[in-house]
């Protein structure tokens, strides 16, 4: 086995690109040990990560190989009977391929193919070094990241994501030589740019991270990462608060710093009047700063800032901090106190002059479709059709308002506020907020009853226009974010367990998508008209090209929404054979379909299911095969075989006792029941030949089979279920 010792490689370069930065490690932590297998060169990588910092790139592994192992190698030359001549001499083909491997040719081996008999060379060669194969394994590493923006510097041709200024490249305590990027490798690192601006000497790959710290850099990431969290709680707490951290900021402050110190500032408690989610906007977003929140979860007047030095003079810090952050809170003010003497119901005169899409209307005509919806669920769902209609019209206002021009992610977050300054019920208010969840994936559902309404309402009007519109998605592109429409249409109609009949609403929402289709014609033509009178010449004449609503509409929109579901329900662990089992039938109801998926795991679950889905799945096949045309009912009469009256009696019994309930859709008691007729169904396809000679005698076994294969079809396709 070959000697090991500890490798290092750091480039550094100018300050990466924060966002790219954990990929662009990753990748390159990934292409340098993929580069080493490649070339067969072992190592141990223990728990060794990707190391980083806004300054520099490395990989640190614990123990890799000196040397590859030995190089076998095996070349296929003539065969025996054109390499040896009819007297046993070597033919210039097999003198030309001893030459070329550089021996005698009575040195070589003989193998056997298919086709006969051949010379073989076969040698063993020392690996090379890893130390001269490691130039190239850092190129190929480097060649291999996925870089965003790629830059030129001085006038190279080269590229890379910033300048490289240096490269260390160590194996065991001696410098590899490389040169990568322009830079020449050798032992010597940097140190923080502030803190510590001069070359840090590295012994071995041992002392990298210890050297480093030194020298005011903490190279790992996650130390960073436990730091900032551990400064900025600390920070928090001393004025009796918590910081807000969310994974997104703090993963970009981590990759701004690389010496990180929290410093604890304030700002005016008047902009405590401005909605907070406005201010937490402008605090993370623009600047990375962690807000402070009391314990009941309300904002303070406190932030966290995290400098990337230790400062002398942490006063200093603190007032760049506050004099940064004032200029957007004061903005944030003006917008939030003009909104408010405008009032949230004015705000809706403007959407009639804003397009929604250039076939489907203005603003306001989507609103006016989702009024219309929302009321007829709410009817449906016991929540109020009164408040619905009027959440949805006031719902897309704030869309015109200050605050959303300037902060578009707080779409419904500021409705909600004017709705309350308006007077408007805090059930209204809430509504227009939730309307908008889930916002990302992984997010809640909205919550109140009238949200959950709006936010159904909202994804319905939206499938069937993008469908009507002709903006299905393709591929990666999806415009109209359909994809992720149709997921939270469902969530929100399962997790509520709300029971819709989702094709009559499909229906409702495509029918008024078209009134506004044509109504947008309509307009068209009258301005054409006018125009053409305008200017004196005839008026053209336009086609409206709106189909009629046919079933093929909802079906392909009501589809798109059970091919969401088919990633939900894997994500929760349900397997593929279920969601198919059920998907087959297509139920109307979403929350129908929920209760179904969990009846077949209940059912699978029992030791009865395999042999009763493969039974169901052989009845399935024999009844699309039948000849003859099937009665409606068995003839108990008709019965020849003992079994196959056993099994009569069994199925009858069966679906005496599983019809109330399946009307109940207690599926899971239907499936239970059917469950016990397994021993007869085994005795059956036993003893009984199902296609007996006599059609009479045939018809009459098909008839019950059919029977029996309906009642577990009424609750799911259970032949999914074998394997």
């Amino acid at each position: 086995m070959s000697e090991q010792k500890p490798l290092l490689v750091e480039l550094g370069t100018e300050e990466l690109p924060v966002k790219a930065l954990p990929g662009l490690a990753q990748a390159f932590f990934d292409g340098v040990l993929a580069a080493l297998e490649k070339r067969g060169i072992g190592f141990e990588a223990g728990d060794a990560r990707p190391l980083h910092t806004p300054r520099r790139l490395a990989v640190l592994l614990p123990a890799v190989d000196t040397a590859q192992p030995e190089q076998a190698s095996e070349v296929f030359g003539p065969y025996v009977n054109i390499a040896l001549d009819g007297e046993g001499r070597p033919t210039k083909a097999l003198e030309g391929f001893a030459a070329k491997a550089g021996v005698e040719w009575t040195a070589l081996e003989r193998a056997t193919d298919a086709k006969g008999e051949r010379f073989v060379h076969r040698a063993v060669r020392a690996g090379a070094r890893t130390a001269d194969l490691l130039p190239e394994v850092v190129a190929e590493a480097i060649a291999g990241m996925p870089i965003p923006k790629p830059m030129r510097w001085g006038d190279h041709d080269y590229a890379f994501a910033r300048p490289v200024h240096w490269l260390v490249l160590l194996l065991g305590d001696q410098v590899v030589p490389a040169q990568v990027l322009g830079v020449s490798s050798d032992r010597m690192s940097r140190g923080h740019r502030f803190e510590h601006d001069k070359p840090v000497w590295i012994g071995q790959p041992d002392d990298y991270m210890a050297a480093l710290q030194a020298a005011h850099v903490l190279v790992d990431p996650a130390e960073r990462r436990a730091r900032i969290l551990a400064e900025a709680q600390q920070a928090a707490a001393s004025v009796d608060g918590s910081a807000r951290v969310t994974d997104d900021n703090l993963e970009q402050v981590v990759c701004l710093t690389e010496w990180p110190s929290a410093v604890l500032c304030s700002f005016e408690r008047d902009f405590l009047a401005v909605p907070q989610e406005a201010l937490i906007e402008t605090m993370e977003v623009n600047q990375k700063f962690f807000p402070v929140l009391d314990p009941a979860g309300r904002l303070t007047e406190h932030f966290i800032g995290i400098a990337n030095i230790e400062s002398r003079d942490v006063a200093e810090v603190r007032k760049g901090y506050e004099r940064v952050i004032r200029p957007r809170f004061a903005d944030a003010r003006f917008f939030f106190d003009e909104d408010l003497r405008q009032g949230l119901a004015s705000m809706g005169e403007g959407l009639k002059t804003v397009t929604y899409q250039a076939r489907l209307g203005t603003v306001a005509d989507k609103v006016a479709r989702v009024a219309a919806l929302a009321e007829a669920i709410a009817a449906q769902v016991g929540a109020d059709p009164a408040q619905a209609r009027r959440a949805a019209e006031l719902s897309r206002n704030d869309l015109q308002s200050r605050m959303v021009n300037e902060f578009p992610e707080l779409q419904g977050i500021a409705g909600r506020h004017y709705a309350l300054a308006a007077g408007e019920p805090k059930e209204i208010a809430l509504a227009i907020d939730e309307a908008y969840q889930p916002r990302f994936a992984g997010d809640d559902i909205a919550l109140s009853p009238l949200g959950k309404v709006l936010a159904i309402a909202e994804r319905l009007d939206t499938l069937a226009g993008g469908f009507a519109a002709g903006l299905k998605p393709t591929g990666n592109k999806d415009p109209f974010a359909l994809r992720r429409n149709a997921l939270g249409l469902a969530r929100t109609v399962i997790e509520s367990g709300f029971d819709l009949d989702m094709r009559t609403f499909i229906y409702r929402a495509y029918e008024a998508v078209q009134f506004s289709m044509s109504a947008v014609v309509l307009r068209q033509k009258e301005q054409a008209a006018e125009k053409a009178r305008r200017e004196g010449v005839d008026t053209p004449k336009g086609h409206s090209n709106i189909r009629n609503l046919g079933a093929s509409e909802l079906d392909e929109v009501y589809d798109f929404i059970l091919d969401r579901l088919r990633g939900y329900y894997a994500d929760k662990g349900v397997p593929a054979a279920h969601f198919n089992a059920v998907a087959e039938l297509k139920p109307s109801s979403l929350y129908d379909f929920d209760t179904r998926i969990d009846a077949i795991g209940t059912f699978a679950a029992l030791p009865e299911a395999g042999a009763l889905a493969a039974a169901n799945k052989r009845i399935g096949n024999i009844l699309k095969k039948a000849d003859i045309e099937i009665p409606a009912m068995e003839d108990p009469a008709l019965f020849a075989e003992a079994a196959e009256r056993a099994l009569g009696e069994a199925v009858e019994a069966a679906l005496d006792d599983t019809t109330a309930a399946l009307h109940q859709r207690d599926y899971v008691r239907v499936l239970e029941r059917l469950a016990q007729v397994r021993p007869q169904v085994d005795a059956f396809f036993d003893q009984v030949m199902v296609n007996a000679e006599d059609p009479a005698v045939r018809g009459n076994r098909l008839a019950l089979l059919r029977r029996l294969s309906e009642r577990f079809g009424a609750v799911a396709a259970i032949g999914h279920l074998s394997t």
